[in-house]
């Protein structure tokens, strides 16, 4: 027997051993059950022995022998460890998917401007994009690369920091034509200002009362304003006119670069306890879709950086 004719007696051996008939085993591996019935009497004449008792009366069960039931564990495991090395044979490649997870808002405000430039870096790799803010397991669903936004430590996942952040107020150029000047912190007083509810300062998210307590600025009241639940579209009401945002610099550098907002008091920005890291699975490191994608990720990084209009990406 050849050794494609083998393993298709092995598989039909395995799933009509797993289905004890011939007919469910057929339809599993989509051929007819007199096929699967002749790879099987095959395997047998091969081994010089049957695998199976027939049942007599009613619906036909295959019911197999003692030495192939003990022989069915070994070539069960046996055909996972293909399949796996058939999976790795596709990881180890820069063709194919690669599935990263982002927060929404790094997506919508950092990664989606800039993914062109890695497609035409990487025409063979499709990057399938999970916007979430929950925490994935990358392992079970199946994800290659992510980044996050913490303190560089996630169980089972290898962190590298991306980015540091600063964060300083932002409003459009309508708005300080309207209200200003705005000389120092402390002008802010009475002001509308705009808070982003969807971070925790708890565990190191920036607030206005954490960035006014920096700035030294003790008249400011932050208990009234406009309340957004999402870090990115926090910037809009400021864009439009509505008030001054506490910006993350990462976020609002695209909107500070077209002139959209303007940033108020530069030199007092406060460095965020926060960064953004890409994180991976350390058995995963060397796949070369995934190490493209970090080389790529940490060029648009040092780019950013050597712009000149990122203040966050001063020296720290």
């Amino acid at each position: 027997m050849n050794s494609p004719g083998f393993l298709n007696a092995l598989r039909a051996f395995e799933a009509s051993a797993r289905h004890q008939s011939f007919s469910a085993a057929a339809s599993e591996l989509n051929v007819t059950p007199a096929a699967v019935g002749q790879l099987v009497r095959s395997l047998e004449d091969w081994l010089g022995a049957p695998l199976f008792h027939r049942t007599r009366g009613g619906r036909v069960r295959l019911i197999p022998t003692d030495a192939a039931t003990r022989a069915l564990p070994d070539i069960q495991a046996g055909f996972e460890r293909l399949s796996a090395g058939l999976g790795r044979l596709r990881e180890e490649t820069r063709s194919g998917v690669l599935t990263a997870t982002v927060s929404p808002a790094f997506a919508a405000k950092w990664l989606l401007p800039r993914i062109e430039n890695f497609r035409a870096l990487c025409p063979e790799t499709d990057v399938r994009l999970d916007t979430s803010l929950r925490l994935m397991d990358f392992a079970t669903q199946g994800i290659d690369v992510g980044v996050r936004y913490g303190r560089g430590a996630w169980p089972g996942l290898v962190a590298e920091k991306l980015m540091d952040e600063e964060i300083y107020p932002v409003c459009s150029p309508g708005w300080l034509a309207r209200n200003g000047p705005m000389k120092q912190p402390n002008d802010l007083a009475g002001k509308a200002l705009i808070h982003d509810l969807s971070v925790d300062t708890h565990i190191g998210f920036a607030s206005w009362g954490a960035w006014l307590s920096h700035a030294g600025a003790a008249e400011v009241d932050t208990g009234r304003g406009m309340q957004v639940n999402n870090s990115a579209a926090v910037l809009q009401p400021a864009i439009d006119g509505h008030g001054v945002a506490l910006a993350r610099s990462v976020m609002a550098h695209d909107d500070l670069a077209a002139g959209r907002l303007v940033q108020l008091f530069p030199g007092v920005e406060q460095l965020s306890e926060l960064a953004y890291y890409i994180v991976y699975r350390a058995e995963c490191a060397s796949l070369p879709k995934l190490l493209a994608f970090r080389q790529w990720l940490m060029q648009e990084a040092s780019r950013f950086r050597r712009s000149g209009t990122h203040p966050g990406f001063r020296s720290l």
